[in-house]
């Protein structure tokens, strides 16, 4: 066997050692990646922070356990700038295994800056059957949610006096890690006219750009990467800043490894 047969067949531990010590050389020597502010984060984040005090934004986090890395750090960042602002909140959770996760988040966020549920907040919580759930609340939060995530009654809270629909909040920030973003940008904007925003994972996010060039989002936070970008214009960089550079040479890695196997491929051939 030559030497450019070997390299295309390498023994895949390999592959995995290196990506193992591509993860750790930045957790134990960390350095920051220059990041570069794309002008769909931007949009996100001057539409909450030219919303007014007192005003509401819904905000959508649609995710399981499994996007937390990436997800995650964009949920953060929008409430702490929510929060910071006086914007109030009205919070769902339509990924079956989100809602505790989420509830964990905006009892962290929410005692950071001394918020209080039904008048600072409204979380919502979790009903099955989420495209059923999002056009009703086109109509009345109350018609899937007669209750908030603690069983509270929606008009018991001093933040839902006088709110019914969307039409009483200032957008929406839809956080999904699968295809229930797809159905606020087709009910909350299709239908009901709502302005929408998203937060998606690294894979996902190439598939909604065309629904940022046609309007019916007016803004994407794209993977870790987008989640990185919105930290440093909140200057409040977290994990997504730090995870960058593990993300950065892990990358390299996985790059290095395909122009080896791609030179060991055409060695091989021109060879024969």
């Amino acid at each position: 066997m030559t030497f450019y047969e070997r390299l295309m067949q390498l023994d895949r531990r390999w592959i995995y050692l290196a990506i193992a010590i591509a993860v750790i050389i930045p957790v134990l020597l960390p350095f920051k990646v220059p990041v570069y502010i794309t002008p769909e984060v931007r949009s996100v984040y001057n539409f909450v922070e030219n919303t007014q005090p007192g005003e509401i934004i819904f905000l959508a986090i649609d995710y399981d356990p499994n996007a937390m890395a990436e997800l995650h750090p964009m949920a953060k960042s929008i409430m702490r700038q929510a929060f910071s602002k006086n914007i109030k909140l009205i919070i769902s959770a339509l990924s079956q295994n989100g809602p505790g996760m989420a509830e964990q988040l905006i009892s962290q966020i929410s005692k950071e800056y001394n918020k209080k549920n039904g008048v600072d907040y409204v979380y919502l919580g979790y009903k099955p059957y989420f495209g059923i759930v999002i056009l009703a609340m086109g109509q009345n939060y109350r018609i899937p949610f007669p209750t908030d995530y603690y069983g509270t009654p929606l008009d018991s809270l001093p933040m839902m006096d006088g709110v019914r629909n969307y039409d009483d909040v200032k957008g929406i920030i839809d956080i999904g890690g699968g295809n229930i973003t797809e159905y606020w940008i087709n009910y909350a904007n299709g239908r009901y006219k709502a302005k929408v925003a998203l937060g998606v994972t690294g894979v996902m996010t190439a598939d909604y750009y065309p629904f940022l060039q046609s309007g019916q989002v007016f803004g994407i936070l794209g993977g870790l990467k987008g989640a990185s970008e919105y930290e440093r214009l909140t200057k409040r960089e977290g994990e997504a800043t730090e995870g960058m550079s593990i993300q950065t040479v892990a990358h390299l890695v996985v790059i290095a490894f395909i122009l080896i196997g791609n030179i060991g491929f055409f060695m091989s051939k021109k060879k024969k």
